[in-house]
């Protein structure tokens, strides 16, 4: 069976032809169709079973490691019996995308400030993504509908039901600050776990801007650096000022001492204060 990369998994039944990459797409959401497909004996499990056992084996090996043989594996079960429940491996990455974004909470919302809400809301998904390493490579690509995912957008489309800009502008925003909050856990996970490479990463970043900048042939680059306090773009941020739509330089200012939850909220609330502009705040 394909993953979302389109290769094919070797666990596949016998007979049975890998479809190519997104094919799943084309029939009925998994959400749409019984939760269990065909006939035979009494059900051993379940979809929540299935979505469970692959994230326990993701958050302990990694995405590549969630196969339908590995996850059947960890069920005591045989790889074909897996397909009454999914057909493909990338349904079993959506049960477990709309699993883990069934721990994003909602209380404490409904506070009558849209940005202050939003921003809740993506401080929750980052705790929630970085329990969950794999979570942001899971959805690189887009995250796909299910009830929790569904769930926490008709949470976020609350919020901006007051500001006066388009509902096509509304939905563009959510998606792109899901796209921000992925992108800076990432960043943030590579910064926890890289330790003395990234330090090492981090000195030869700031030794090379320092003499680009002092050779003069680059004036905005050396206004931007010094108006900001002489701060150096790091590595793991450039992505993350990359999809905030800001320059490396700005986003990572000051970032080596900085708490990570302060430069995660600084850089959501520029993004969103951009994104609906001074319409979101009238």
């Amino acid at each position: 069976m394909p993953d979302r990369t389109g290769s094919q998994d070797a666990s596949a039944p016998p007979g049975r032809p890998g479809p190519a990459a997104g094919s799943a797409r084309d029939a009925a959401s998994i959400w749409l169709r019984p939760a269990l497909s065909g006939r035979g004996p009494a059900p051993a499990f379940d979809r929540e079973r299935l979505a469970d056992a692959g994230v326990r084996l993701a958050d302990a090996e990694g995405l590549a490691a969630v196969t339908m043989r590995a996850v059947a594996r960890s069920l005591g079960s045989a790889p074909a019996s897996l397909y009454r429940y999914v057909t493909t491996r990338e349904e079993l990455l959506e049960l477990m995308i709309d699993r883990a974004a069934g721990e994003v909470r909602f209380d404490g919302l409904g506070s009558g400030d849209w940005l202050d809400d939003l921003r809740t809301l993506a401080h929750r998904s980052r705790e929630v993504q970085l329990r969950h390493p794999w979570l942001p490579e899971a959805t690189a690509s887009g995250s796909p509908l299910g009830p929790h995912t569904v769930a926490y957008l008709e949470h976020a489309l609350a919020a901006l039901a007051p500001v006066p800009v388009p509902a096509r502008t509304k939905l563009e925003a959510v998606g792109v600050l899901q796209s921000v909050v992925g992108s800076l856990t990432r960043a943030e996970r590579a910064r926890r776990t890289d330790g003395g490479t990234l330090a090492r990463w981090q000195r030869a970043d700031r030794e090379f801007l320092a003499r680009t900048v002092a050779a003069g042939e680059h004036p905005h680059v050396a206004a931007a650096v010094t108006a900001a306090g002489g701060g150096v773009p790091q590595h793991g941020e450039g992505e993350a000022g990359t999809a905030a739509g800001e320059d490396g330089a700005g986003t990572a200012v000051g970032a080596g001492d900085e708490d990570p939850a302060q430069i995660f909220d600084r850089i959501v609330t520029r993004v969103l204060s951009g994104l609906l502009g001074p319409e979101g705040r009238g």
